[in-house]
């Protein structure tokens, strides 16, 4: 039972303090320190907790977290339970108590009128101290059914996929195209917000298990490279996410020094693991325009000033969000409302409504290479932005990141080799148990649902795993949190 006065009794919220900026700039290590997490700080958010009749957090979480409860455990001390209540739900809560935006948050009835319990660093906190403990062990599974699955795709949902069939006794084998295995929770996001040792212990943990891991093996490369995989096993799981990015087509698009976010990051998250990387592909000394908002904007935006760029601009087409609650985002739901990002405090300048109208060569290398952007200010009719005269100007880059989000999933490859459609945005049809029209094939994560949080990643790969155990066994009492069809009041 929650403490029953808590939340009169501890009004603030209250967040341990992050590495400082002129210390964490230096390095790649992730800005919060675990060390800082005092444990009397956390009861008290704990215990702000009111453990509602209708705990509009779980409401708000598509993994559909027990929130009420592991953080009245946590009020308690009691770490054993917590986390065995944490992992009920989420198998990987070490990677969304870094990188969840917390929608759970935005649906704590606290924050009607107060501010919300802090809800994601309860969860990391809980996570941490359990590793720290040895309280995260293996779960071998006790028997093994015979039956084979294969995923396609390492990133959270295929993850999540892979350790709750091996755990229910399959073997799983898991196909990364890349060399290590990740997605893009490894060549992604950067090391100051996810270390990859937080990936490499729990990829320990799924091998301990039994579950096989492939690098290097880009499936559907080869002509009928998904159709023989299928042959080979006796159910597939997609988690392939959207690779591709959304591009810029405006005029100057082909001169050299513009690259896709993602690349950016991937390539820069090889050079600090001290493996090949292109050398072009890097900040140090060049004023960088990151075009787009976002995670992976402010992402690219700490890179570049860990690489040390001369100058870094974000460039965001959207006006400036609010600061507080606007009445059309009313409580429960998710709001959009401006907050400055860790890697923002570190340094940058943002411009809000503004669009890139042009990529310019001052006619160095040839003219092939970029050297200013021309941009404008935008304002918005009937929902479409357009440009106001008089507003262009040119702002000096020799490296330009896309950081727009992606379009979705190549109709070309995997889908065209199995027989799948791929919609109209992208994405591959399935049905509500992320099944598909081809028997044994599920599709899991953002190539099914489309761009979309790790949180949504998880409990989409918990949700297909049921479907695949169902598929195989008759019946399944994997618990799956979601249908491929759910919505809820977050992004």
């Amino acid at each position: 039972m929650a403490d029953p006065r808590g939340f009169l009794t501890y009004r603030s919220r209250e967040l341990p303090a992050e590495r400082p900026v002129e210390v964490r700039i230096r390095d790649w290590k992730e800005i919060r320190d675990s060390r800082a997490d005092g444990s009397a700080l956390l009861k008290r958010q704990a215990s702000r907790c009111m453990d509602c009749g209708v705990p509009f957090c779980h409401f708000s979480c598509p993994l559909g977290n027990l929130i009420p409860e592991w953080n009245d455990l946590t009020r308690r001390d009691r770490l054993p339970e917590a986390i065995e209540r944490l992992h009920a739900t989420n198998n990987f809560p070490d990677f969304t108590g870094r990188l969840c935006p917390a929608p759970c948050e935005s649906g704590c009835v606290l924050g009607v009128n107060q501010e919300p319990v802090t809800i994601e660093q309860i969860e990391y906190s809980i996570v941490e101290a359990a590793w720290d403990a040895g309280l995260i062990e293996p779960r071998i599974p006790q028997f093994l059914t015979g039956r084979t699955v294969a995923v396609v795709g390492s990133g959270p949902a295929g993850l999540a996929a892979a350790q709750q069939l091996t755990r229910a006794g399959h073997t799983v084998a898991v196909y990364e195209k890349s060399d290590e295995p990740g997605g893009l929770l490894r060549y992604g996001i950067p090391g100051f917000k996810l270390e990859k040792r937080v990936v490499d212990r729990r990829l320990a943990q799924m091998r301990a298990e039994g579950t096989r891991f492939y690098t290097g093996v880009e499936v559907g490369a080869d002509a009928n490279g998904a159709k023989e995989l299928l042959q080979r096993y006796d159910a597939l799981v997609l988690a392939v996410g959207t690779p591709i990015p959304r591009d810029l087509p405006v005029d100057g698009r082909d001169l050299e020094g513009i690259h896709p976010a993602v690349d950016f990051l991937a390539q820069a998250t090889r050079r600090v693991s001290g493996l090949p990387a292109d050398a072009s592909v890097d900040a140090h000394g060049k004023d960088v325009v990151v075009i787009g908002g976002g995670d992976t904007g402010s992402d690219c935006v700490g890179t570049a000033l860990r690489q040390g760029a001369r100058s870094v601009t974000s460039l965001e087409i959207a006006p400036r969000p609010p600061v507080e609650r606007p009445a059309s985002w009313p409580w429960p739901t998710f709001p959009r409302l401006f907050k400055v990002s860790s890697s923002h405090e570190e340094g940058g300048e943002v411009l809000y409504s503004t669009s890139t109208v042009e990529f310019v060569s001052d006619g160095s290398a040839g003219g092939r290479r970029l050297s200013h952007l021309r941009i404008a200010g935008v304002e918005f009719d009937g929902g479409r932005p357009v440009p106001i005269p008089g507003t262009e100007r040119l702002i000096p880059a020799q490296l330009a990141l896309l950081a727009m989000g992606f379009v979705g999933v190549p109709s070309r490859g995997i889908p065209d080799q199995l027989g799948l459609e791929v919609d109209s945005r992208a994405r591959i049809s399935r049905n509500e148990d992320f099944s598909t029209p081809v028997p044994g094939v599920f599709v899991a994560g953002d190539a099914g649902r489309g761009q979309s949080l790790v949180v949504w990643a998880i409990a989409e790969g918990r949700g297909a795993a049921a479907s695949v155990d169902a598929y195989l066994r008759g019946a399944s009492s994997l618990p799956s949190p979601v249908k491929s069809g759910d919505v809820s009041l977050t992004p």
